[in-house]
């Protein structure tokens, strides 16, 4: 029963996960703003948390079976990879924008506050059952 209630934990502690990793890459992208040829680093969860939720997942029975439909939200990728598809405006091939990272970090680090506060908020609804329920 506590793993029915605790369902929605399992994408908020991933989404968790990813938020400290795009941070990372943020970091990194502003300490080599000034390093030539340095390309800037992202972070893709999102797009594969969309692709994995559908509607339909099969269950396997062997391990030898290949999975049909949904994937499990433990098992989808978080993937930092370099973007080599920014065009650099500068000199040394570097393609790091300040203004642009430090509005992805604003951005990432509202993120990550909100999927605190939400996990939280769980927790304490499942601490106020447990103490009402005697």
């Amino acid at each position: 029963m506590l793993s029915r209630i605790l369902t929605g934990t399992n994408v908020l502690e991933k989404s968790l996960d990813a938020a400290l990793l795009r941070n990372e890459a943020i970091s990194q992208n502003i300490a080599n703003v000034d390093t030539p040829g340095y390309k800037r680093k992202t972070v893709a969860f999102e797009e594969y948390l969309n692709n994995a939720r559908g509607s339909i997942k099969g269950i396997r029975t062997r391990p030898e079976h290949i999975p049909v439909g949904a994937r499990d939200v433990m098992d989808v990728d978080i993937k930092v990879s370099e973007d080599k598809s920014a065009v650099s405006m500068r000199l040394d091939e570097n393609n790091v924008d300040i203004e642009d990272e430090m509005a992805q970090m604003a951005k990432n680090t509202i993120k990550y506050y909100l999927i605190t506060q939400r996990i939280s908020g769980d927790f304490n609804k499942i601490k106020s059952v447990i103490k009402e329920g005697r």
